[in-house]
C-alpha cells in the first residue's frame, strides 16, 4: 500500500472514512492520469485501455526518446505517493526524478524533454483552461479539508524537475506555445516515439508509435542477454483504425468531433449509433461506429452538420471552420526544436516585434519561464493554486508586487496597461486587472536591452524590490542569498504574520545543507493539516516562485537557489508542531533578523487591491493627482512595512492554532494587510 495511503487511514475516524480511502487507493493511477491526460480527446485514453489489443506489448531500448515533460513532471509526482499538501517534498521528487532518468539510461535510451511554454495567442482553448483552473481550485480546497491528495502539484515542483534534469545534462527545450505539435513533429523526423499521457498522441500519425507513461514500466527494468530495456506497450494509430475498421485519415476529424480541448460539439447524440450490447464507452463508441461509414473528411463533416439540426449558411459555416481548425492541432510541421538539439540554437519567434531577440535562447533552454509570453502576447498571467482552504484569500496576493515590477519590466510605461491575473476567490476563477509598477531603476530600463543593463544594476532591482540591501547577504552562501531575501520580503508581507516556530523550522531547513534528512515514512505527519501554516507555506513558496520568475529575467544577478536542499514540507510541519530546539546557523539567522532602518529599501510603489480595478468615467485622476497619489501609496507603505516588521517575531503559537481550526479567522486577520496588496 503507498504511504500516503497508509498516512491518510491514520487520519480517517470512521468505518465510511476508511472505506473512502481505499477507494481512494484504487483511484491513484486514475488520479495521475486525470491531472494532465483530460488533456486531448475526452475519454479516448480509457477506450484505448479498455481495448488491450490495440497496443502490442515491446521491449523497449537503444532508442531516442521524444518526453512530454509537462505531462511527465505531474505524473512522476503524483502517482508516487509524495505529500502534496503540505507544500511538497522536494528532495523525494528529486531523487524519483534521477531514478527515472537513469532507468532510461540503463536501457540506451536518450531522452529528449520537451515543456510547453506560453498559452496560444488566439485564445481558441481559453474555456477548457479555465474549467480545468476551477477544478484544480475545488480540488484543492478539498485537500485542505479532508486531508487526502487531490493531485494538486507542489508550487516548486516545476523548478525541482527543471533543475535535476539540468544537473543530469538531459537536453530539454521548452516551446513558445503549447509543446503537442512539436513534440509530434520531432518524434516523426527521428522516427523514434513519444512518451505522454495526453490522449492528443493517440490521433498524430506517428511513424515509431507513442508509448503511454501509465503503461511505461521504468521501474521494472528488465534484462535479455547482455541488455536491459523496459516492458510497455506501442500504440500506432495505424493499428487503432485498422482494429477499429476506420480511415486514418479520418483520424483528426474524428478527434474535433470528440470533442478535444479547441473544439465542442454539444448538440449531437453520439449513443445512438452504439449498436446493442456495446460494452465500450457509449458516446466514443457510438461516434466510432458511425465514422466507419465515411470514406472522406469532406462528407463525414457535411453528415455530422446534419446531425446538428437546423443551422443557417452563417452557422454552418462557422462550425466548419472550428472543425477545421481542431483538425489542424494534428498536422505535423517541420520541427523547430531539430536544430535547438543538434546544434543549440533556438528556433525563431512566430510573431515579430512582441519578444526581444536575446530572450529566445534562454526561453528554448527552460532558463526563463515560458509565462512571460502571456504577459508580452495576452497581457495575462496565470497563477497556479495551492492546497489552501476557499475562505482564505489567495496565497498569491503576498507576492503580487513581485510580479507587478516583472510586468513594469516587460510592458514598459504607460498608466493605461494591466495584466489580467488568473487567481481565485473563494471556489471561483476571478481575473484581476493588476497595474505593472516601477522601482527606482526599472523606470529607466527597457526590455529591448535589459540583458545589457550592468549586472550591479540588475541586483539592484531585485534586491529593491525584496527590501534588502546587499551587505545583509554577505555572510551567505551563494545558493542562499535570494532565498534569505524571499524571506526577509515574506516577513514583512504576509498577512496573518508568520509565527515565529514556523520562521525558525524554514530557517533550519535552509541551513542544514545536504545533512541526511528524514524520509516521510519516518515522520508523524498523521496530524490534520494545519490550514494556517500550509497558507503561510503557501505564501512563501509563491514568493520564492515569483522572485526567481524575476530573477530569471534580470539574468541570474544572484544564483538560482537549489529547490530540492531548500525546503521539505512533512519535515517543516512536523518541526512547527514539534519544534526542534536546534541552533540556526548564524549566517542564515542574522538578516532576517535585522532591524528595519538597516535591511529594508523604500519598497516599490504598489496598488491596493481597490485601486486594481479600472477607474471609469468623470472620476479618472489627472496627471497631477496620480503623482500625488503615488507619493502618498509610497509614504503609507513604508510606515506599514516599519510597523509590521517590528511586531513579527511576537505572534503568538496560540494564535496560529486558532487559524488551523478556524480559516475564516486567517481570512479576517489577513484582509487586514491588504492594503500591501
Amino acid at each position: 500500500m503507498p504511504s500516503h495511503i497508509q498516512r491518510a487511514l491514520l487520519r480517517c475516524k470512521t468505518p465510511r472514512d476508511v472505506r473512502k480511502v481505499k477507494l481512494r487507493e484504487t483511484e491513484t493511477a486514475a488520479d495521475a492520469r486525470d491531472t494532465t491526460a483530460e488533456m486531448g480527446v475526452q475519454g479516448l485514453a480509457s477506450f484505448v485501455e479498455t481495448h488491450g489489443r490495440i497496443s502490442r506489448d515491446i521491449q523497449f531500448r537503444e532508442s531516442r526518446l521524444v518526453v512530454d515533460g509537462s505531462n511527465l513532471v505531474h505524473l512522476l509526482y503524483v502517482s508516487s505517493g509524495l505529500d502534496q499538501n503540505r507544500g511538497g517534498e522536494y528532495a523525494a521528487f528529486e531523487e524519483l526524478t534521477e531514478t527515472f532518468i537513469r532507468a532510461l539510461r540503463t536501457c540506451s535510451i536518450v531522452p529528449y524533454v520537451v515543456l510547453d511554454g506560453g498559452s496560444d495567442h488566439s485564445d481558441k482553448k481559453l474555456e477548457t483552461v479555465t474549467k480545468r483552473a476551477k477544478d484544480r481550485i475545488r480540488r484543492a480546497h478539498q485537500a485542505a479539508v479532508t486531508g487526502i491528495q487531490e493531485g494538486i502539484l507542489p508550487l516548486l515542483a516545476w523548478h525541482v524537475f527543471r533543475q535535476t534534469l539540468a544537473r543530469l545534462e538531459v537536453p530539454v527545450a521548452q516551446c513558445f506555445m503549447e509543446a503537442d505539435q512539436e513534440i509530434a513533429a520531432l518524434a516523426n523526423e527521428w522516427n523514434c516515439p513519444v512518451l505522454s499521457n495526453d490522449s492528443d498522441f493517440y490521433i498524430f500519425d506517428l511513424p515509431a508509435g507513442f508509448l503511454t507513461i501509465s503503461q511505461f514500466r521504468w521501474r521494472d527494468v528488465c534484462r535479455t542477454g547482455s541488455k536491459n530495456h523496459i516492458p510497455c506497450k506501442r500504440y500506432y494509430a495505424s493499428g487503432f483504425c485498422a482494429f477499429l475498421g476506420i480511415e486514418q485519415r479520418l483520424l483528426p476529424t474524428f478527434a474535433a468531433l470528440a470533442g478535444n480541448d479547441y473544439m465542442k460539439l454539444r448538440n449531437i447524440n453520439w449513443t445512438q449509433f452504439v449498436p446493442p450490447g456495446e460494452e465500450a464507452p457509449k458516446r466514443l463508441g457510438g461516434l466510432l461506429h458511425w465514422i466507419q461509414n465515411f470514406q472522406q473528411r469532406e462528407e463525414a463533416v457535411e453528415a455530422a452538420l446534419d446531425l446538428m439540426g437546423p443551422l443557417s449558411r452563417k452557422g454552418r459555416t462557422k462550425v466548419r471552420q472550428q472543425l477545421l481548425q481542431g483538425e489542424e492541432e494534428y498536422r505535423l510541421p517541420p520541427s523547430s526544436l531539430k536544430t535547438f538539439f543538434l546544434h543549440g540554437v533556438a528556433p525563431p519567434f512566430p510573431a515579430q516585434g512582441l519578444v526581444p531577440d536575446w530572450t529566445l535562447l534562454p526561453l528554448t533552454q527552460a532558463r526563463l519561464n515560458g509565462n512571460i509570453l502571456d504577459v508580452l502576447q495576452l497581457q495575462r498571467m496565470n497563477l497556479s493554486p495551492a492546497v489552501e482552504h476557499k475562505d482564505q484569500p489567495s496565497f498569491n496576493q503576498t507576492s503580487r508586487p513581485l510580479r507587478q515590477v516583472m510586468y513594469g519590466l516587460l510592458l514598459g510605461g504607460g498608466m493605461s496597461l494591466q495584466v489580467q491575473e488568473r487567481d481565485r476567490d473563494g471556489l471561483q476563477v476571478d481575473f484581476v486587472p493588476v497595474r505593472p509598477c516601477f522601482t527606482r531603476i526599472t523606470r529607466r530600463l527597457r526590455l529591448s536591452s535589459l540583458n545589457e543593463v550592468d549586472v550591479s544594476q540588475r541586483l539592484q532591482v531585485l534586491l529593491e524590490v525584496l527590501g534588502v540591501k546587499e551587505d545583509s547577504l554577505s555572510l551567505l552562501p551563494p545558493q542562499l542569498k535570494l532565498p534569505l531575501a524571499v524571506t526577509c520580503y515574506w516577513l514583512r508581507t504576509a498577512q496573518p504574520p508568520p509565527d515565529p516556530d514556523l520562521l525558525a523550522a524554514l530557517l533550519l531547513g535552509m541551513s542544514s545543507g545536504d545533512l541526511p534528512r528524514p524520509r516521510p515514512e519516518n515522520l508523524h505527519d498523521n496530524q490534520e493539516l494545519d490550514v494556517g501554516v500550509a497558507h503561510a507555506i503557501n505564501q512563501w513558496q509563491g514568493c520564492l516562485r515569483d522572485s526567481m520568475y524575476l530573477n530569471q529575467l534580470l539574468g541570474f544577478p544572484l544564483p538560482e537557489p537549489d529547490i530540492a536542499r531548500l525546503y521539505q514540507g512533512a519535515l517543516v510541519h512536523q518541526q512547527v508542531h514539534q519544534p526542534v530546539h536546534q541552533q540556526v546557523h548564524q549566517p542564515v539567522h542574522q538578516p532576517v533578523h535585522q532591524p528595519v532602518h538597516q535591511q529594508t529599501h523604500k519598497s516599490p510603489p504598489v496598488a491596493s487591491e481597490k485601486q486594481q480595478r479600472p477607474r471609469q468615467g468623470p472620476e479618472d485622476l489627472t496627471p497631477d493627482d496620480q503623482v500625488e497619489e503615488r507619493v502618498q501609496e509610497e509614504l503609507q507603505l513604508e510606515e506599514q512595512l516599519e510597523d509590521q516588521l517590528t511586531v513579527r517575531t511576537r505572534y503568538r503559537t496560540k494564535e496560529r492554532s486558532n487559524r488551523s481550526k478556524k480559516p475564516q479567522l486567517a481570512q479576517k486577520k489577513e484582509h487586514q494587510g491588504r492594503g500591501l496588496i
